[in-house]
Parts: C-alpha cells; structure tokens; sequence
C-alpha cells in the first residue's frame, strides 16, 4: 500500500481537490473507516440525478444514520453544486463533518457554488511523487508514464498506452464536454495538444491561437480551464516588482509526464537518455515534483522562471520567505562537471540574497565557486520539501 503525504487535519472539514486518477477516493478510503463515514458517489449518474433534483435528500440521509457516522464523504462534489449549501447547513447546525472531493473546482467557482467561506479547508492531490513510491519509483518509467496511481496496476506497456491514451479522452469527454466548460469542442481538442506541444515553453497565446483557428483570449481562457481542472499549473516570469512579473507571459507544465506525453501522442517514442526529449522530460517531472511536494507541505514559497531579452534562462527560482532564493538549473546529465553554468553566476550576483543550485542525475554533490551542484533527490531535500 502507497502511503500517500498528504493529511488533512480531521477536526475540521474539507475539500480535496485533484485531477481524475490521482487517487482522492481511494485516499479517503483508507483515511476514514467504515464505522465513521459514509461515502457518497456522484459519479454513479443516477446519485448525481437524485441529489441535483432533489437536494434536500442528503439531510434525510444524515438523519438515517446511526451515532458512529461522524463524517460525510461526498466524491465529485461539483457534480451536484446545490448540496454545498445543506453541507454549509450541517457544518453550522450538526456534529458532522464532510470531506468533498473534486477534480474540477472551475465549475463550482464559475457557478458561485457555496464554497462554505473558510469553515472547511481546501487540500490539493496530485499523482504519486517520488518520495510516496520510495522504493518502487523508477525516474524513467515516471518520465515516460507518469506517476498516477493506476499506473502501478499496469505491468504491460499496452495496457498502459490504452489507459493513458483513454485518459486524454475521458477528460475531454467527462470534464470538458459533459460539464459543458467549452462551447465547441473540436478547438479545444486540438489546443489539447498543441499544449502538450509546447509544455515548458513561454506561452504565445497568438502563435497558439493560429494553430488552432482561433483567437488569443480564448487560448488563454483554455489554460485557464486547464487550471481550474487541475491538470497543470502556470509557471510566471521572475521579477522584483510584481506588476513587472504579471506583464510577460508564463509558462505551463501539465501535471503529469504520462498524461502530457498522451495528448501529444508521443507515448511510442522511448526517452533516451542525452537527447532533447529526455532533457526537456527531466525538467517538466522535476518542477512537477517539487511544485507539488511543496503544496503538501502548505508551505509559502512562490515559482517562477528568469529568461532575459539576450535569452540566458534560470529554469526554475524558488522564493523562500525568510530564506536566500533559490536560483535553479536544471541538468539531465550525470556528469555535471565540465559544462559552464555562468548565468547562474550572473544572476546570484545581480539579484540580492540568493543561493545557485544545479539539480542533475550526478550523484556527486560538489560546491564550484558560488554554485551548489547536487542529485535532484538532494535538492529537493535542500529545498525542504522531502520530509514527509
């Protein structure tokens, strides 16, 4: 059994929000025993039918259960938005607590659900991180395939081509068409994978609005679907002043190696080591992987990326309140000593209270001058992100 970092807090509510597939049902699961919650599915249509025409059914089935049932675990809430106002209800008026897991917080956000205003805390879930699988994860496979849970089920590899390759289009069909996010769907299906095209690239909305036939405000409304979904995060330029920050556009990361790898259709072609498409696969699962252990570890950190008009680059910087940021370069090599790191040595001198690290697959941690050369497995350590 996996054991997963994250723990919500059981003295209070909560939401658990992540993409299909990473797990949140099964979490819950083992979270709560049997004798102190009942679990309520809205994927199962005719619940999500019942509890959409009939909301009120969920306070007859609280008043139905016996003394021991303390929690109310209702999966997919966003299936059936009109129920958060009875749980607001029972949260203020009852003993009992509710875990409401989603895999899209866009449609309860767009419709003006009750978000229950604090009295239930919000935790975010993502596929299985290195730290989780421990002895079972293998850089690699998790490159290739991703980390989502189903794919520890999956020994063959056509099994895990049709799982993936089904999962690009579950979601088209589940989360985007039947929650009805888009309007035509055959656009988004190709932005889908112009996305994947350019994961880790500096977004060109207009570029990326050609390519599709369409316009620059819908692409940038479609990442922000794809936010709001849970299947990726936008990376933003690096700077001092924040309105400077916000005036460049950002980069965007889908939340798993496997699942961007699908939507391009590349899940064929083996990642070879001291290629391009292993490099850039490195850098998308490493800033994935530290993106998300630090979202389990509810710490304040701000991401961000540095790409100058001369088109010198920090891959990643990490600022650390109360700590020197983290200025990041990211390496697929194992032997990180005869390549020329100077904008890293640059840019520690241009901007104040800074700390320069090269994350790589070189086991051997060294110090160069002003830059710390560690195994990403380290530099996550050093980031504060591994303990569990």
């Amino acid at each position: 059994m996996i054991h997963r970092i994250i723990n919500p807090i059981k003295s209070n509510s909560f939401f658990l929000f992540g993409a299909r597939g990473t797990g949140k049902s099964s979490l819950l699961k083992q979270f709560f025993s049997q004798k102190e919650a009942f679990f309520l599915d809205l994927l199962i249509p005719e619940l999500e039918e019942k509890f959409n025409r009939f909301p009120s059914s969920l306070t007859e089935l609280i008043e139905k259960q016996p003394t021991e049932i303390k929690w109310f675990v209702i999966d997919e809430v966003q299936k059936a938005p009109k129920l958060l106002d009875l749980v607001h209800l029972h949260i203020e008026k009852s003993n009992f607590k509710f875990a409401l897991t989603g895999s899209s917080a866009r449609k309860l956000k767009r419709g003006s659900a009750n978000l229950l205003a604090g009295r239930a805390f919000v935790y975010s879930l993502f596929p299985l991180t290195h730290v989780e699988l421990d002895q079972a994860f293998d850089l690699k496979t998790a490159m290739e395939w991703g980390t989502l849970p189903k794919m520890l089920q999956l020994p063959e590899k056509e099994e895990k081509l049709n799982f993936l390759r089904t999962y690009a289009q579950t979601y088209l069909k589940e989360e985007i068409q039947a929650e009805q996010i888009v309007r035509k769907l055959n656009p988004f299906r190709h932005f889908l994978e112009v996305a994947a095209q350019t994961n880790g690239q500096i977004l060109n909305y207009t570029k990326i609005a050609n390519d599709i036939g369409s316009d620059p405000k819908t692409v940038q409304s479609y990442y922000e679907i794809l936010q709001d979904t849970l299947v990726g995060h936008l990376l933003n330029p690096f700077h001092r002043s924040i309105r400077k920050r916000q005036r460049q556009n950002p980069k965007f990361y889908f939340f798993d190696c496997g699942v961007k790898r699908a939507l391009e259709k590349t899940l064929t072609q083996e990642l070879l080591p001291k290629t391009y498409a292993f490099g850039n696969s490195f850098e998308h699962f490493l800033i994935n992987e530290i993106i998300h252990l630090h979202e389990y570890r509810q710490l304040d950190y701000q991401f961000s990326y540095l790409r100058t008009k001369d088109d010198a680059e920090i891959d990643l910087i990490v600022e650390r309140p109360g700590m020197p940021t983290a200025l990041i370069e990211i390496k697929s090599t194992e032997n990180t000593s005869g390549i020329n790191f100077t904008n890293l040595e640059r840019f520690r001198k241009d901007v104040k209270n800074t700390e320069a690290f090269v994350f790589s697959l070189d086991t051997t941690p060294r110090k160069a001058g002003s830059i710390t050369y560690l195994h990403w497995k380290q530099g996550i350590q050093e980031l504060g992100l591994s303990t569990r």
